[in-house]
């Protein structure tokens, strides 16, 4: 995605509702290009065109929470790929930072192989270069995920060093939380097939909290997170050995 993409979307996405004409104005080009602009990340599904206007879906779904925050996102997932090397076999699971990673790795590595039980992801990343591994199970609709004991079976085949996960939320008391209980039961088998847990997430998720437990911070190898981490919640991670990266927000 070229940087004028990633400004529009942000911009989109404070506005909420914008018109074209005001797009065309704020970056500078013409509302032809806008339009086309448009055009691509609508196919993308990080927004929704109206007759003159373009709008942030305020659906729940993971294209909508790919939107929100997604240069910050894109930051995150560009650094954590620097983690993966050419040739290797890695794990992810759903999430709007986890589908940005993914991309990262399919289109600027080498023979790099996903397994997810994402379908979003590997429909997302279906023209670049990494070899995918689809794992089966129940269907989610809205998170377009596999879940429940079929995936536990189809995971079990599998060994790799590195999961890559997003979260729903934070507690000091209880740790990393979702929000879908067969969902997070599926991360946790899929976990048992990787040595080391690797979490992407913007920091806004450290002020919400999901309603299932998920991973305390001690089973927890790295956390790519933004540097708006509450800084309680850094030493907090860090004491649990937790090695913590951020990118910057300007």
């Amino acid at each position: 995605m070229i940087d004028r993409h990633t400004k529009l979307l942000e911009i989109v996405n404070r506005n909420k509702r914008i018109e074209v004409s005001r797009l065309s104005e704020l970056l500078n080009v013409s509302q032809v290009t806008i339009r086309k602009d448009l055009d691509i990340l609508e196919e993308k599904g990080l927004l929704k065109r109206e007759h003159g206007y373009a709008v942030i879906s305020s659906s729940d779904d993971i294209r909508s929470r790919l939107a929100f925050n997604y240069d910050i996102k894109r930051k995150i997932a560009h650094l954590a790929s620097k983690l993966v090397s050419d040739g290797e076999t890695v794990m992810i699971e759903s999430g709007s930072s986890c589908a940005l990673l993914a991309e990262e790795l399919a289109y600027n590595k080498k023979d790099v192989t996903i397994i997810t039980n994402s379908i979003f992801i590997a429909n997302y990343i279906r023209e670049g270069g990494a070899k995918i591994v689809l794992l089966g199970g129940d269907y989610q609709t809205e998170s377009q995920v596999s879940v429940g004991p079929l995936t536990k079976k189809c995971v079990k085949d599998f060994f790799v060093d590195k999961l890559f996960i997003g979260i729903d939320g934070y507690s000091p008391k209880i740790g990393f939380t979702g929000k879908n209980l067969m969902r997070a039961e599926t991360v946790k088998f899929m976990a048992e097939s990787a040595e080391k847990i690797i979490i992407l997430t913007d920091s806004s998720k450290f002020s919400e909290r999901g309603v299932v437990s998920q991973f305390k911070a001690c089973e927890i190898s790295y956390l790519f997170t933004d540097s708006n981490i509450p800084k309680d919640i850094l030493e907090n991670l860090k004491k649990e050995n937790v090695d913590v990266r951020m990118v910057n927000i300007d």
